[in-house]
């Protein structure tokens, strides 16, 4: 086991202090803003679940003044997650020029989102849409920290934008470099990828608040205990094919694939065989447990929601195992 996590075989190894501490804090902020996305998501999604049961309850007018009314929900989470694939660009750069182009496209696209939400608050307010600055629903303090997000968000951008000619000089990041991917199958990884951040975002916010709001002492406490774990297992693996295997140096990666996928493979088996149990002792679990803990996920008769975060694991694992078997054969 020490020989996995041997310092001498991460890519961080070959650094000096001032490189080791400019990672460290990347690290922090990329640890940051995945629970800041994981969080406007969920509020997002919320917003999204009370206007879709306005309008199955016969009320689409209801709906649409709430959608419209959340908008700044949602593009509060479109800037927390751009925000993240910024970072992600720091964190894993494949070269200084896809870096500077990753940099500018997500820092312009930070700024637009950040613009039209101020512009949206504002006209909100002139055209009464907004009864007042602070109207407290649903946080203390919206629309005002709608607005506020957005400023931080904008200055964020203008960051991003000046690094490579202002700062990049006297701060130059070094980084380990993540391999290319090849273009042919570039199309299907980005969209696996983006789903399975999606999932996690999804599942370490759905696990986190089910904690605090769920009665665990009921009948279907079991169910409730299965759920939250399996929903958390999606953003701890994502964590640890992040923070651990990306970070190993390209050599150690194909020798410690094979043997972290059926690791990976293995609890995940454990965790959603131990939701399979669960469900089998109480079939209507779901729709009198599991929708207080996750209306989003549970507001149709299938719960397609809480199907991908079950699977997503076991999906992973066996990815990256037929990746690590073939790496092995070669």
């Amino acid at each position: 086991m020490k020989k996995y996590f041997d310092k001498e075989n991460f890519s961080i190894s070959s650094f000096d202090k001032k490189q080791k501490r400019q990672s460290l804090v990347v690290s922090c902020l990329v640890i940051l803003f995945f629970i800041v996305s994981a969080f406007t998501f969920f509020n997002m999604l919320y917003a999204f679940a009370d206007a879709v049961g306005s309008i199955v309850s016969g009320s689409p007018d209801v709906a649409i003044k709430d959608l419209l009314r959340s908008i700044p929900l949602f593009l509060s989470f479109f800037m927390s997650l751009w925000t993240l694939l910024l970072l992600q660009a720091f964190f894993r750069k494949a070269s200084d020029e896809k870096l500077h182009k990753s940099l500018f496209k997500d820092s312009i696209c930070l700024i637009a989102f950040a613009s039209i939400n101020i512009i949206y608050v504002v006209v909100g307010l002139i055209t009464g849409k907004y009864l007042s600055i602070v109207e407290g629903a649903p946080s203390l303090l919206f629309p005002l920290d709608s607005v506020l997000f957005s400023l931080l968000f904008i200055c964020i951008g203008v960051l991003g934008i000046l690094y490579p000619k202002k700062f990049e000089a006297k701060l130059p990041y070094v980084v380990p470099t993540r391999s290319e991917v090849q273009k042919k199958c570039r199309i299907v990884y980005c969209v696996f990828v983006t789903l399975w951040m999606l999932i996690a975002l999804f599942g370490f916010a759905g696990g986190l608040y089910s904690i605090f709001i769920y009665d665990f002492a009921h009948e279907f406490a079991f169910y409730g205990v299965a759920v939250v774990l399996i929903y958390l297992l999606s953003p701890i693996q994502l964590g640890v094919w992040e923070f651990y295997f990306n970070e190993l140096k390209e050599e150690k990666k194909k020798e410690v694939l094979l043997p972290l996928s059926l690791v990976s493979l293995g609890v995940s088996v454990i965790f959603v065989a131990l939701y399979m149990v669960s469900l089998s002792l109480g079939m209507d679990a779901p729709s009198n447990a599991g929708f207080g803990m996750f209306p989003v996920a549970f507001a149709a008769s299938v719960n397609m929601a809480t199907l991908l975060v079950v699977f997503t694991p076991l999906i992973v694992s066996l990815v990256a195992l037929v990746k690590g078997l073939l790496i092995r054969r070669k």
